[in-house]
């Protein structure tokens, strides 16, 4: 059996998770974690680890609309630095524009409350961010299998 991917929307007050299937086709979302410091933080996606067997782990990269990183950026690649130091896991980091606005019009199109999609909205851009990032390693893995001289 193959190990999970964990695929994670990282901001300043919480954290969207999510995992894939154990075969990496589909992502599931396990829930949001309200950010209670850096310690507590680590131990919590450390415990998220080892209960989902994960073998990496996948990091939103929220970048600018002109693929310039802002200062949000450079927090998110410190912390997946921490991240990949406390779980002993590969960290990669995902190009995550406009995530959080496609969750919220999927939350939206599904009928949710307002204050359901605010629950939801960062766990359903961890699932996009880490489904994203499996589609494209699909695609890379296939293009290679196919490639006679790659």
């Amino acid at each position: 059996m193959e190990k999970r991917l964990l695929g994670l929307d990282v901001g300043s007050r919480t954290i969207g998770v999510a995992v894939s299937d154990p075969l990496g086709i589909t992502a599931q979302g396990v829930g949001v974690w309200r950010r209670k410091g850096r310690e507590k933080d680590l131990a919590y996606l450390k415990e998220v680890c080892e209960a989902y067997d994960v073998g990496k782990i996948v990091v939103g990269l929220p970048l600018r609309t002109d693929s310039r990183k802002g200062p949000e950026a450079e927090e998110v690649e410190r912390f997946a630095r921490e991240i990949e130091a406390a779980t002993g896991k590969p960290v990669v980091l995902w190009d995550e524009r406009f995530t959080t606005r496609i969750a919220q019009r999927a939350l939206i199109e599904a009928g949710l409350r307002r204050e359901r999609r605010r629950e939801l909205v960062d766990m359903t851009a961890a699932v996009l961010i880490l489904q994203g990032y499996m589609e494209r390693s699909e695609t890379h893995d296939r293009a290679r299998r196919d490639d006679p001289g790659g």
